[in-house]
């Protein structure tokens, strides 16, 4: 037995310490072959039962609470031979109609045939006294209903599929997981989270199913264009699209050409064009951007009563003696241009006043109607929102009802928000899709004040939203760009602008007085992360009193790499949190009561969404719980939702949009070489709102400083709006 090496383990169950029947997961006590003690095997399985026989492959971990466990990556669940198995099979409450009791007389009257007796002639135990026709049929449906689920579970396994992802298929698609499965196994990279793709194609191949089939043709066409949207292209290019997929799944053009024919035919792809360029939408991104574009409209050409009474010249200077605040020319300017139009975006970087000017015009119209909406995408942008404006503010999906059991909004165009203003913040987050679900909800009579920087990094979902509305023209744009005199004070304010203007930032060194903002040389990436690791977990602490878990945050601009999220993360937690009392390993992160994780994808029935962070509080192993709080709500994870999770010592730039931090740390090397771009720099130094260090290559710092590759999105959204 040795730690950590894949090893076998074969026995037979004698307790079921803990089952979860949503996720699999289970905790057992195993008698197995060539152990003296029963051993704690934790693994997954639909059902699992005392009396049965397991096959597991896995690795013996060490569990700082439990001892030593038998962690089983595959386990494979055999019927009972012995009688003694069998009877305590039978008795565990799996099959409704037998327990302990009826389960020693089936035995006493049938031995070890037993189980096919109920299989194959059932009637035979009707030979029982106390056993009538109701009994007998409830027994035998009980019976295939397991029967079912086994069968499906073992289909899946010998196709390669593990026991995790077994139970999602099962609780998916039910009875029917077999024949779905069969019928188009590439259904599962859609309708299954943690399947993509390649996991499906390759079960296809072991299916069967035809490399040139048009099935399969169609499955890759539509994930190409998907991928492309994941990088936040709302279109493809029909040439690029064909290569692509060529590429992908080297076949003939001429059966891509067709599937792209037989895909557009079905109504899940959109034929369009950018001047003259044939371009491809996935059908649900098409009819968001063009929702987007109608709506817009809609609003822009109604009229709305809401500052119909309002004297704009006596209106500013009351608002300066109410807030104390002197406006400049700039500022009195955009409110006049609030005022006046029914939807307006304001936009400018840190230090221009944008808090400022929202809350003078939120003054001025609240002295009308208090029936404004405030709202955000994020948690924390929204909580933001609210300080500043002293006025609630919700996240996007809360504002518009989200309803987890129909996976919609509530809030639409059927049944319209109830509001006279509606002011979104950190707009150049919102894609392409949240936007049309918020326009749709908008009444006609509302006015409309969208609020973000532009030179931020776009939404990590598909479209360029608030660049396309600007580059349109059509909508009235406020463009702030004067730094304000308490903000000049700020080397992060100063300097974020430099980066936006294509200036190299100019920094501190570590020995001057106090700053805000610091560059560490460091000339190659094993001196870059020995000097970010000092950093977090000794330097700054020291210096400026932060805690390095909950104050700092490291922002990177990739996961992969040496000095990417991941290899961070791992040295980070073993620095910052290594006497962590219970931990657990899943989907390949380690994970321990006091870490800083983050959510990845939305989760709306937790209402948890993707870059929200929180803190482990407990951990049970035995139960398979584990409880995390964000943002002052404490929040309940099973462990097969664990890959919803990742570490957050260290994290993306784009994962931190919306997001503000006390202090930020930043590396940056020219293995970052292809995302090194100056709104990525600029986006991650306006997170810090104390401190920001950048530690790495200065000539790394140049190239990001100076490239404006800024991956521009393929959309058609300005061309929509900007036609009449």
């Amino acid at each position: 037995m040795s730690e950590g090496a894949i090893e076998k383990l074969s026995g037979s169950i004698e307790r079921v310490t803990f089952h979860n029947e949503a996720s699999g997961f289970c905790v057992l006590k195993v008698k197995a072959k060539g152990q003296r003690d029963l051993v704690t095997v934790i693994g997954s399985s639909i059902a699992v039962n005392p009396g049965e026989y397991v096959d597991c492959t896995g690795v013996w971990v060490t569990n700082r609470e439990y001892g030593l466990q038998f962690k089983a990556d595959l386990l494979r669940i055999v019927m009972p031979s012995t009688l003694e198995g069998i009877e305590k099979y039978l008795g565990s409450g799996l099959i409704k109609g037998i327990g302990p009791h009826f389960a020693k007389r089936l035995i006493e009257a049938f031995g070890s045939q037993v189980l096919d007796i109920i299989e194959s002639t059932p009637d035979r135990l009707m030979e029982l006294s106390g056993i009538g026709q109701h009994r007998r049929d409830t027994v035998v449906e009980a019976w295939q209903d397991q029967k079912t689920i086994r069968e499906i579970i073992v289909f899946l396994q010998s196709y390669g599929v593990g026991t995790a992802r077994a139970v999602r298929i099962y609780k998916t698609y039910g009875q029917q997981a077999i024949a779905k499965v069969r019928e188009n196994p590439y259904r599962l990279a859609l309708d299954i989270r943690g399947i993509g793709f390649k996991t499906a194609d390759a079960l296809a191949e072991r299916l069967g199913i035809s490399r040139h089939s048009a099935m399969r043709a169609e499955a890759g066409l539509r994930h190409v264009l998907q991928e492309s949207s994941n990088d936040g292209h709302c279109a493809m290019s029909l040439s690029q699209l064909i290569k692509d997929s060529v590429e992908l799944l080297e076949i003939p053009e001429d059966i891509i050409l067709a599937s792209v024919e037989a895909e557009q035919k079905a109504g899940r792809i959109i034929a369009d064009q950018i001047g003259w360029e044939p371009i491809v939408f996935l059908a649900p991104i098409y009819r968001a951007e063009v929702g987007v574009s109608e709506h817009l409209k809609r609003l822009l050409q109604h009229k709305t009563g809401l500052t119909k009474d309002i004297d704009i010249q006596k209106a500013i200077p009351w608002v300066e003696n109410k807030t104390q605040l002197k406006l400049s020319s700039t500022q009195k300017e955009a409110i006049y241009m609030a005022l006046q139009n029914k939807v307006v975006i304001i936009t400018g970087g840190p230090g221009v006043g944008k808090t400022t000017l929202v809350n003078s015009i939120l003054q001025i119209i609240r002295a009308k109607t208090n029936n404004i909406l405030l709202c955000a995408p994020t948690g924390r942008a929204a909580k933001r929102l609210s300080d500043s404006t002293g006025l609630e503010a919700k996240t996007l999906h809360r504002l518009l009802e989200f309803d987890p059991t129909g996976q919609g909004f509530k809030r639409n165009e059927n049944n319209p928000l109830e509001t006279d203003l509606i002011v979104v913040d950190e707009i150049s987050m919102v894609d392409i899709f949240m936007m049309n679900n918020l326009l749709k909800a908008i009444p006609d009579s509302a006015a409309l004040m969208l609020v973000g920087d532009v030179d931020q990094l776009p939404s990590v979902g598909p479209g360029a939203v608030l660049a396309n509305m600007i580059e349109a023209e059509t909508i009235p744009l406020v463009r702030l760009t004067e730094i304000f005199r308490q903000a000049k004070a700020s080397q992060i304010v100063l300097n974020a602008h430099r980066v936006n203007q294509g200036y190299l930032p100019e920094a501190s060194s570590v020995s001057t007085e106090l700053s805000d903002f610091y560059f560490v040389p460091a000339d190659t990436p094993e001196l870059i992360h020995q000097k970010l690791v000092y950093m977090v977990t000794e330097r700054i602490p020291l210096r400026f009193g932060f805690d390095p878990i909950r104050d700092i945050q490291v922002l990177v601009p990739m996961n992969r790499g040496g000095l990417g999220a991941r290899a961070l993360n791992i040295d980070l937690q073993k620095r910052l949190n290594p006497n962590s009392k219970n931990a657990v390993s899943r989907f390949g992160t380690t994970f321990a009561e006091g870490d800083k994780v983050i959510q990845t994808i939305n989760n709306y029935k937790k209402e948890v969404f993707n870059g929200d962070i929180g803190f482990i509080t407990t951990i049970d192993e035995e139960a398979g719980i584990l409880h995390i709080l964000f943002e002052g709500r404490l929040i309940e994870y099973e462990m097969d939702e664990l890959d919803e999770l990742s570490l957050a010592y260290a994290t993306t730039i784009h994962k931190a949009q919306g997001s503000e931090y006390p202090a930020v740390v930043i590396p940056i090397a020219t293995q970052h070489y292809m995302l090194l771009e100056r709104n990525l720099l600029y986006t991650g130094l306006t997170r810090g709102k104390s401190l920001v260090v950048i530690v790495g290559q200065k000539k790394a710092l140049g190239i990001a400083v100076r490239t404006l590759r800024s991956s521009k999105r393929l959309t058609n959204l300005t061309a929509r709006l900007a036609s009449p």
